[in-house]
């Protein structure tokens, strides 16, 4: 996993920089008072051993997830050999990972700082600054006592640039920082911590029946196929929620059921009826709520089926041919066209993709 880390002094626009790097990078902003106001708030003053726990806790963590990296910010002092060895700690702990640490300088002078001391944003994300006049004093005694902006050469790490952005905006230096490193885009990733399967109980057929007519409402009101979910009664999908080849999930995104998704097995007929071959798994149905489409979610919870049934060989759903876009989506999930094809209306077929 990848590390940017931004140094710079006091009010330079660390945070604000890191908060639009965040906007168009696979990276996560972990700004350095996120650890210290909790600290402050809890224990009435500042505890450097509690917020270097907290740190310590949070990047481990922060490792595992799928994310491509993490944005730090740092003050670091150049004249303290404790802060260069707390740095190289943590970047460490990234290259061990396989990752790259990136170190990124701002610097700005004093009268924009005290400025930007009392912006709204710096104001609302860090408490302990609310206090103007000791927050610029503090600035001030920081410059004077250590020194916060690095001497010509100093920094020896072959991915590190020196900003001046005493003129420019936020989202600016974060395009010069993503271009100058080239950054890879904003993933998914973030989605797919939202969205969540979550398997249906027989008691919560209802609602899942509710959100199914409301999704394929849409359709039915364009074809009006007797097959369409959306008039399928609320007994017929008991029944599939009950199927023990079976399994309904809702899909759940930030904690609100957008939509659903149905899994069953293949059977393979033979002499004593059928058997269930776990080789091949259909999806039918999936649907979303019309509020939550055009979201990508569809495509996460695809990704996740993959990953949950991930002994399966073989995966199979049909769609209407007619529906460009839907054609479009599964094909973007690696599906492909088997050539089957079902005549439901004049204007409207059925066709199976393959996976």
């Amino acid at each position: 996993m990848d590390l940017i880390v931004l140094i710079g002094s006091g009010a330079v626009g660390k945070m604000t920089v890191g908060q639009e790097l965040m906007k168009i990078t696979d990276f996560r902003l972990f700004h350095n008072h996120m650890m210290i106001e909790p600290v402050i708030e809890i224990f009435g003053k500042f505890n450097g051993a509690v917020v270097s726990k907290l740190r310590e806790t949070i990047m481990d963590e922060f490792l595992k997830t799928k994310y491509q990296g993490m944005i730090f910010t740092f003050m670091w002092a150049f004249d303290m050999k404790e802060d260069w060895d707390y740095i190289a700690s943590v970047a460490r702990k990234f290259e061990e990972t396989g990752g790259t640490v990136y170190y990124v300088e701002l610097v700005a002078d004093r009268a924009v700082r005290l400025e930007r001391n009392k912006t709204e944003n710096r104001l609302r994300n860090k408490a302990s600054k609310r206090d103007l006049a000791i927050s610029e004093d503090r600035i001030i005694r920081e410059e004077t006592k250590y020194r916060i902006v690095s001497n010509e050469g100093e920094i020896p790490f072959a991915n590190y640039m020196k900003i001046d952005n005493t003129n420019l905006e936020p989202d600016v230096v974060a395009k010069m920082i993503k271009d100058n490193f080239n950054l890879p885009d904003v993933s998914t990733t973030e989605l797919e911590n939202k969205v969540i399967l979550e398997e249906v109980r027989e008691d919560e057929v209802e609602q899942l029946h509710s959100l199914q007519v409301d999704s394929f409402m849409p359709l039915y009101e364009k074809y009006h196929d007797d097959l369409s979910p959306a008039i399928e009664s609320v007994g017929r999908v008991r029944e599939k929620v009950n199927d023990e080849n079976r399994t309904f999930y809702f899909i759940v995104k930030d904690g609100a059921r957008v939509g659903g998704v149905c899994t069953s097995y293949g059977r393979v007929n033979n002499d004593n009826g059928f058997t269930i071959d776990k080789n091949v798994v259909y999806i039918s149905p999936i649907f979303i709520h019309p509020k939550y489409q055009n979201l990508h979610i569809g495509q996460i919870v695809i990704k996740k089926l993959f990953d949950m049934y991930n002994d399966a060989k073989i995966w199979k759903l049909w769609t209407i041919l007619e529906e460009e876009g839907n054609c479009h989506f599964y094909e973007k999930c690696g599906f492909v066209k088997t050539g089957e094809v079902q005549k439901i209306k004049d204007d409207m077929s059925l066709v199976e993709y393959e996976r």
